[in-house]
């Protein structure tokens, strides 16, 4: 079978196939290996029918990069895009989300849904996500019964177990397509700062060497053992020099940056005039105050020797020049967070890991080896690179050969649920429910299937059933419901997907009224600030309008408990001004 100009591999004419009898498909295949082409056969294939699909991303850089590709084959005017940041042609046929914007569709019982035939989830595999994962649990268990759908991951070890599980709540049979080979072969190697670029068997080697002090008796002059070297990213870059481009993964923000500059003042790269040229045209006619900020200038003054960095934290048009560049073949080195190895069709020849350890917001752990594959996989270029290659920078004190060799051998990490109820789910569900659906839906969660087997759906999910229950008692006692119904603030609260019952409690009540308008902007503030210990703000601005505010919250029951209101006095750096 031949699609777009290519021969389909097996996997994707297996899919097609299934597709085509109007079945939903789980497809397990390597990074690079062709899994959007079926999504695009569905996409195709329904538009040329004036019928809607639905493609969703976990994030919005990939959900961004959709829109532009669809809209360049399928003309702008028939590609829509809602995410957090913009929201264009939302009535159109091929409709590219954020998955959390759909299940907000699908929870709300959007009327719009009922006109869609699949619903494409790229990186399914998110469903493992502690925070976000069941977002995409209730996406697919609020879908409509006439939706299909199309998962997309680059390895999931349970794949059957969830397709059973989407085919017990959804009644009709869904299929999984698996493809093991990756299309480019990729080599792995680690990089120690004394032996350099190495592999895995020569560290554990040169570890295994006794250490000279603790065999001899130290000298009774000799007061410090010497340090363990740390391997230095530019040291590594230079090495690798022949394998560029590379995407250099590092697991905190600031981090990429700090890289990004050490290495432009190491003189490694040529610079760019053509660069300069096309930075300067796409922030023309922005305004003057994005190119006084710290990110600006240090992407201007890196950007021309092929340098950069990309995170979540930067301006969207910033991200926008570094992604088009590195798009156009121009950057050679890019430091960045994890966020740009998810889904977004920017592979590089080689991939650099800072470290194995991260941050995952409690403490620092080995990453697992979903994880490891999904950035991994990055490296390799299909039809460009006859070969991928992959550098891990080793601490040896941090060093555990035998977890680190389970993680990069193969991906075992299967999916699991994450299912927990969240306050606007409670509200949708006695909005839209009775107390029988009600009961059916908190049976039909992954973590009930895979806690129960098959007979999932004949039992309570203890869990599940507690917290609703309640969730519904504090609503009831809070206002927000009587009963099997909601109050004029529970509807108001049933639209909000964050913080429901905070934001509640100020603006569907009658204390927001109390306030002006810079009280107003100071609360808002306060609700969208993330805290940092080391942040810190000059030139706050105290006023009576501070403390009438903060005077209003403490007298109020619930909002007095609130830690963000504390960050009143520190915020007034930002807002007076």
């Amino acid at each position: 079978m031949n699609y777009k100009g290519l021969e389909l591999d097996k996997f994707q004419k297996d899919a097609i196939k299934n597709i085509e009898q109007n079945k939903s498909v789980v497809v397990s295949a390597p990074t690079g290996s062709g899994k959007t082409l079926i999504a695009d056969y569905i996409i195709e294939r329904d538009f040329k029918k004036g019928i809607r699909v639905v493609y969703t991303a976990p994030i919005k850089a990939l959900s961004n990069q959709k829109y532009k590709e669809f809209s360049r084959s399928y003309g702008e005017k028939n590609v829509g895009i809602i995410t957090g940041d913009v929201q264009k042609n939302t009535e159109a046929l091929i409709l590219i989300m954020t998955t959390e914007i759909y299940r907000n569709m699908v929870l709300s019982n959007d009327p719009f849904i009922s006109e869609v035939s699949y619903v494409v989830f790229d990186e399914i595999h998110y469903i493992n996500d502690i925070e976000r994962g069941y977002v995409w649990e209730e996406s697919i268990i609020f879908s409509k019964p006439n939706v299909r759908v199309l998962c997309l991951s680059a390895t999931i070890p349970n794949a059957d177990e969830f397709a059973r599980w989407i085919e017990a709540i959804k009644g009709h049979e869904v299929v999984v397509v698996r493809h093991e080979e990756r299309p480019v072969p990729l080599h792995v190697n680690f990089y120690d700062a004394e032996l350099g670029v190495t592999t895995l068997k020569n560290l554990k080697d040169a570890m295994d060497i006794p250490d000279y002090h603790k065999i001899i008796p130290r000298n009774p002059g000799f007061r410090h053992r010497q340090k363990q070297k740390i391997p230095s990213h530019f040291e590594l870059i230079k090495d690798i020099r022949s394998n560029l481009p590379c995407m250099f993964f590092s697991f905190s923000r600031q981090g990429c940056q700090k890289k990004a500059f050490e290495l432009f003042q190491k003189n490694v790269f040529p610079m760019n005039p053509e660069i300069s040229a096309f930075v300067r045209g796409k922030l023309s006619g922005t305004s003057p105050e994005i190119n006084k900020l710290d990110s600006a200038r240090l992407l201007r003054q890196v950007l021309p020797f092929g340098i950069a960095f990309h995170h979540a934290g930067m301006l969207p048009i910033l991200k926008e020049i570094v992604e088009e560049l590195f798009e156009k073949g121009m950057i050679n080195v890019l430091y960045t967070t994890e966020t740009f190895a998810v889904g977004i069709n920017m592979p590089a020849k080689s991939v650099c890991f800072e470290s194995l350890r991260k941050f995952d917001g409690i403490s620092f752990r080995l990453m697992n080896s979903k994880e490891y594959f999904q950035i991994s996989g990055r490296a390799g270029r299909r039809g460009i690179d006859k070969e991928g290659f992959v550098y891990i920078m080793v601490e040896r004190k941090f060093f555990e050969y035998d977890r680190v060799k389970k993680i990069i051998q193969s991906d075992t990490s299967p999916i699991t649920s994450q299912f927990r109820l969240s306050v606007n789910t409670v509200l949708n569900l006695i909005m839209q429910h009775d107390e029988k659906e009600i009961d059916e839906i908190l049976c039909k969660s992954f973590h009930s299937f895979q806690k129960y087997g098959k007979n999932f759906m004949n039992r309570e999910n203890i869990v599940s059933h507690n917290a609703f229950y309640n969730y519904r008692k504090k609503l009831e006692k809070m206002g927000y419901a009587q009963g099997s119904n909601l109050t004029e603030k529970g509807v108001f609260a049933s639209k909000i997907y964050s913080d429901e019952i905070l934001i509640g409690e100020m603006f569907a009540t009658g204390f927001y009224t109390k306030l002006n308008e810079y009280q107003m902007l100071m609360a808002v503030a306060c609700l969208c600030y993330e805290s940092r210990e080391k942040t810190e703000f000059f030139r706050k601005h105290h006023s009576r309008f501070t403390d009438e505010l903060k005077r209003m919250i403490w007298r109020h029951e619930y909002l007095k408990h609130e830690k963000r209101f504390r960050e009143i006095d520190d915020l007034t750096a930002l807002v007076h001004p």
